[in-house]
């Protein structure tokens, strides 16, 4: 028994790798296509590749899910080819015990997932948009069309360019008085955040001042900034939602669920993040019931062209059911839950019928 569940194993974890290999190959070269539109006299394209290589754990974690439906497929399709299924089934294994050892190298990916989800996407999707930003605008100038905006009270700032661990490059500081004038504007090219202290440090700066009939400029090599902006708030500000790990999440939505703030799109993200795990068990119990269902006789392209048409219209009904609790109101759960119940409904439907 074994040796038929490490067979199974393996063909199925080759099968799911290599379909990942070539959905996320052909995703990069459209990506790189794409990208070469924004180069420009700072941004060249060896900085496309590292920027589109930078986000290869994003684009991974993004096509786990549809490669492990197509991976599965393929598999279990090379298994029935030859006739090595009916042999396991005649020699007493039963259909349930065949579904466990197909699950088994589908939960290392679902592990890589996780792992990709939480502690690589945040860091290398907020670097390379920030290099990005860096070398296509860089830090001498404000360039209000693109990078961050924030609000602190009566200051608004904006930062060309976002780094991870607090750094910031291009910052622009506009403070207001009570009547919502403009009292002072200030730049810096760079500013980094000390931990130990939880204050900033500008590089760089030009301030100037506004008086009523006056301005007064003054430069500074350095100089503290004291603010409730942190390294972790940026994140969360500069990220979509879909990028932050779990934790981050969590604790973004108790903070806005503390200030009567809509969570929506965060809970969104975090449900989808959340139960991811399940979406992919739902996909593959629908790749298993190709094999053992009503597309047992055909051949191994219909079967992968079906399954290419149920992964994305999964992802449709995903895409269609999240913006519509969100403008109707309903729990954003249900338009996680939904899509994977009807998937795996199916899917085991067309088992047990086959069983």
């Amino acid at each position: 028994m074994r040796r038929i569940a490490r067979h199974i194993g393996s063909t199925v974890f080759s099968s799911i790798f290599l379909a990942l290999c070539i959905i996320v190959g052909l995703d990069v070269v459209a990506a790189v296509i794409d990208e070469t539109g924004a180069i420009q006299r700072n941004y060249h394209f060896s900085d496309v590749l590292v920027y589109v290589f930078t986000k290869l754990p994003s684009t991974i974690n993004e096509y786990i899910p549809f490669s492990t439906l197509i991976g599965c497929i393929y598999g279990m399709g090379l298994l029935a080819g030859n006739s090595e299924v009916t042999v396991m089934r005649a020699s007493g294994v039963s259909l349930l015990r065949i579904v466990y050892f197909v699950m088994r190298p589908v939960l290392v990916f679902i592990l890589i997932s996780a792992t990709i989800g939480e502690y690589l996407t945040p860091y290398l999707d907020q670097r390379a948009d920030g290099t990005r930003e860096f070398l296509r605008k860089g830090s001498s100038v404000q360039d209000s069309a693109a990078g961050l905006w924030i609000r602190e009270g009566s200051e608004f700032m904006h930062f060309n360019a976002v780094f991870p661990g607090g750094v910031l490059y291009g910052v622009t500081r506009y403070q207001f008085d009570s009547d919502q004038k403009l009292e002072q504007a200030s730049f810096s090219s760079r500013a980094t955040y000390n931990a130990s202290e939880d204050f900033w440090v500008e590089e760089n700066v030009s301030i100037t001042r506004f008086a009523e009939n006056k301005t007064v400029t003054e430069k500074q090599i350095t100089r503290d900034w004291r603010s409730e902006l942190s390294p972790e708030i940026l994140t969360v500000n500069v990220l979509p939602p879909a990028s932050l790990p779990i934790t981050t999440l969590h604790n973004h939505i108790d903070f806005l669920q503390q200030q009567n703030a809509d969570t929506a799109m965060y809970e969104l993200a975090y449900w989808r993040k959340l139960l991811q795990p399940f979406v992919i068990f739902g996909l593959v119990l629908v790749a298993i019931s190709f094999v053992f269902g009503p597309l047992r006789d055909s051949t191994m392209g219909f079967r992968i062209f079906i399954g290419v048409l149920i992964g994305i219209s999964f992802k449709m009904i995903q895409d269609l059911l999240g913006p519509f609790s969100i403008v109707f109101g309903f729990p954003v759960i249900y338009a996680v839950v939904i899509p994977i119940v009807l998937c795996s409904a199916i899917g085991l439907y067309l088992i047990r019928r086959s069983g």
